[in-house]
């Protein structure tokens, strides 16, 4: 602050040395100024700017010791003083014979020294600036390290831009008219071709316009420093991300962060929101409403207590449950995360998980263990009937050929009534392919059809496995007996079978009515063979049907009602 000379009267008691004419240069010094006392202790008399930089009255300060005004040293050649309303201020303090000169110091000069310039070095950060009249790059030492060009004055706009691409020589200059017409500061990265050597490197660059007072632009100052291992980490990072992602989405896996101070989440892709059935829009989840509202009622006792464990025990939580979708229906979904710490033994602040919906797999898992349980019980029924098979047949064949006729073709019988099943996927057999299939060897035409001595007719019947092969065995029993000793056994004889479905049960009722006419006339047996028991018992117990026969002189007929059981869609393996 300039005090005018006008403004203060000349005191008497000021030494001779400092009276016109020097004293106008003391009353009107920019700086403040002092005259200290013989000892050098304590202020005689002090200039208005003086005054003005402390706070105090001109008059106030004679008499002052310097020890009360001295707070300390801040750095080389700045002293802390205090104002007298308590208020701290750098000075730089300059002593000349007995006159003391004390000037207040700027802020970012008070906190500049070497070391500070030692510590951008070690922060790897280098000095520049760019002066836009000589059209020179002033590097520091660090600077010049980086770009591998000597440091000074060395480098030119033209010999930078030839360290880049044409493609990023282009995005640099557009950010430095951007700030420029803007007058802001810029921070960019960029690519180029350090100096000398022509390694690839990136650079982080932080950099000021400079302006003349008159608002002029003249150049612009910054900092720089070699990012390249930075980048090159966080490109790596990224592509892992990238990679993580496309495998949690090829895998169908959710991922989400749980943040539990908050009672928050954070869902990392689509198909968190494709899984809960929610719309972006809706947001996600918190723990009270995934538990309390989503989560079924009879699984959140083991969630809660999978969490808990997960906590206290510091492992992987991995639970399943069932939830509700924002459409209404149920799901079932596999759960696995871990629980991340700010710090060694410090409780967890959040849980980083995936999500999969595997209510398709459960299913398909359940229906596999039925299907085995199943093919376990038809086996079982399987052998029991060949092992019947075997032993009635034994019984009533009279010799090992008739033996191994009947034998044979009762097998056989079997084996195709489990192949129409097999190609069925194990569900059903058609009833009109079953008799096509015994009865075509007896009255098939020269394509292989069913000329006029057999009419089948009836509407298309699925008759689920379970009653497939005894009906398919009955099939066979009535055929035989018919080449045999019925209407198949001569030249005139005609098969009649025709089938209907009555309302009943869960399916309805078959009802089955087989005929014979135009054979040798028909008696009772006199005993009961195979396919009489097969008949009448296996019908009946398997099959749960009434079985009618008449062995009318004119030919032998048989009527049959049976119930049709429900299909058990879950033992369907296409389903």
């Amino acid at each position: 602050m300039r005090v005018g000379a006008g403004a203060h009267e000349p005191r008497q008691d000021v030494p001779q040395e400092v009276r016109d004419p020097h004293r106008a240069a003391f009353e009107d010094a920019p700086v403040g100024l002092a005259i200290l006392t013989p000892d050098g202790a304590a202020i005689r008399d002090a200039n208005a700017c003086l005054a003005d930089l402390l706070g105090y009255a001109r008059e106030a300060l004679a008499g002052t010791s310097l020890a009360t005004l001295r707070e300390g040293a801040a750095s080389e050649g700045i002293e802390i003083w205090r104002r007298r309303d308590g208020a701290l201020l750098d000075v730089r303090v300059r002593v000349n014979g007995g006159v003391l000169a004390v000037e207040a110091v700027d802020a970012d000069e008070a906190v500049r020294a070497e070391q500070n310039r030692d510590a951008l070095t070690a922060a790897g950060l280098g000095e520049w600036r760019w002066d836009l009249g000589s059209g020179r790059i002033g590097l520091s030492r660090r600077a010049a390290q980086i770009l591998g060009h000597p440091p000074g004055r060395s480098l030119t706009w033209p010999d930078l831009r030839g360290m880049f691409s044409e493609g990023e020589a282009r995005r640099v200059r557009r950010v430095l008219r951007r700030a420029f017409a803007r007058g802001r500061h810029y921070t960019l990265e960029c690519r180029l071709a350090r100096g000398g050597d022509g390694r690839s490197i990136v650079v982080g660059v932080r950099g000021e316009p400079v302006r003349a007072p008159d608002g002029t632009l003249t150049g612009t100052v910054g900092v720089l420093q070699d990012v390249t291992t930075r980048v090159e980490a966080r490109d790596a990072l990224l592509g892992r991300e990238q990679r993580l992602r496309v495998a949690t989405t090829l895998a169908d896996l959710g991922i989400f962060e749980w943040h539990m101070l908050e009672d928050s989440a954070t869902w990392e892709n689509e198909r968190m929101f494709e899984i809960f059935g929610r719309d972006p829009a809706e947001g996600t989840l918190g723990k009270t409403e995934f538990l309390y509202e989503i989560l079924h009622p009879d699984d959140r006792a083991e969630v809660r207590a999978a969490i808990s464990r997960a906590l206290k025990e510091d492992e992987i939580l991995r639970v399943s449950g069932r939830i509700r979708r924002g459409d209404g229906a149920w799901r079932t979904i596999d759960m696995a995360g871990r629980f991340e710490r700010d710090a060694p033994n410090r409780l967890p602040r959040r849980l980083i998980g995936v999500v999969a919906d595997v209510t398709d797999r459960r299913y398909a898992e359940e229906r596999r263990t039925l299907l085995i349980r199943e093919l376990h019980h038809r086996v079982k029924n399987t052998l029991a009937t060949v092992q019947a098979i075997v032993g009635s047949t034994a019984r009533t064949a009279s010799s090992i050929e008739a033996f191994y006729e009947a034998f044979v073709g009762r097998i056989k019988s079997l084996a195709h009534t489990h192949s129409v099943l097999t190609e069925a996927t194990w569900q059903t057999a058609d009833l009109r392919a079953l008799l096509a299939n015994e009865l075509r060897p007896y009255a098939g035409d020269a394509q292989g059809g069913l000329d006029g001595r057999v009419s089948l007719e009836g509407p298309t019947v699925a008759l689920p496995s379970e009653i497939a092969v005894p009906i398919g065995m009955a099939i066979h029993e009535l055929t035989t007996n018919a080449a045999k000793y019925g209407a198949l056994s001569n030249r005139t004889g005609h098969v009649d079978a025709r089938w209907s479905v009555e309302p009943g049960g869960p399916q309805g009722v078959l009802h089955f009515a087989w005929r014979e006419s135009g054979g040798p006339p028909v008696a009772p047996p006199r005993r009961q063979g195979f396919g009489s028991r097969l008949l009448q018992r296996v019908l009946s117990t398997q099959v749960e049907a009434e079985v009618v026969t008449d062995y009318a002189k004119e030919g032998f007929s048989l009527t049959m009602r049976a119930p049709l059981p429900a299909r058990d869609e879950s033992l369907n393996p296409l389903a």
